[in-house]
């Protein structure tokens, strides 16, 4: 017996398991040249973009490294106005290590908690980057007026894609089912 000829009412998993298309796919038919246009699940945006940020951070860093004085600075046992103090390398320890932890946290939360982290962690994370500003001059401002809106602009969409993540809608065949729940599967789906 084939499958395409079956009369079961669960279509085969390949067919549910499918990630649904953009609306631009569906209006739009392919043609033979058409690229494929698949939804990328919130989750991966979200720890792309946090990736994204880790590894701008991280450059931003060591591009300060040639700014004249900043190796002679730090030699000198100073960061800006700050001494260098285990107290000190903790902070940034943490300050880096919130986003290093929001990759994973984007990949594994359930929906809902996944949602109100990002808003709550992207949005304090907005004014520790523009903070950079403060070590600057007008001789540099264009390189911190730059990399802090770069970073700024991955945080923004960092809150744009949680604050627009997509709601589930029940169908009236089957129960609601909440932001944090798998979709319901038969036994058969298993």
């Amino acid at each position: 017996m084939s499958r395409t000829s079956t009369t079961h009412p669960i279509k085969p998993r390949s067919i549910v398991m499918r990630t649904p298309q953009s609306h631009t796919a569906l209006e739009n038919p392919p043609s033979q040249s058409a690229l494929e246009d698949r939804r990328m699940p919130v989750q991966a945006k979200l720890a792309a973009a946090w990736t994204s940020l880790m590894f701008f951070v991280i450059y931003i860093d060591y591009f300060h490294l040639y700014k004249p004085g900043a190796i002679d600075q730090i030699r000198g046992g100073r960061i800006f106005e700050f001494d260098i103090s285990g107290t000190l390398l903790t902070s940034f320890v943490v300050v880096i290590g919130i986003p290093a932890l929001m990759i994973m946290l984007s990949m594994t939360l359930p929906a809902r908690v996944n949602r109100a982290t990002n808003l709550v962690v992207a949005s304090l994370y907005i004014p520790v980057m523009v903070f950079n500003a403060a070590s600057t001059n007008w001789e540099w401002a264009s390189f911190y007026g730059l990399s802090i809106g770069i970073e700024v602009l991955i945080l923004a969409f960092i809150l744009r894609s949680a604050w627009t993540w997509p709601r589930r809608t029940a169908s009236p065949a089957t129960p609601a089912a909440s932001l944090d729940s798998e979709p319901l599967r038969t036994p058969q789906q298993a």
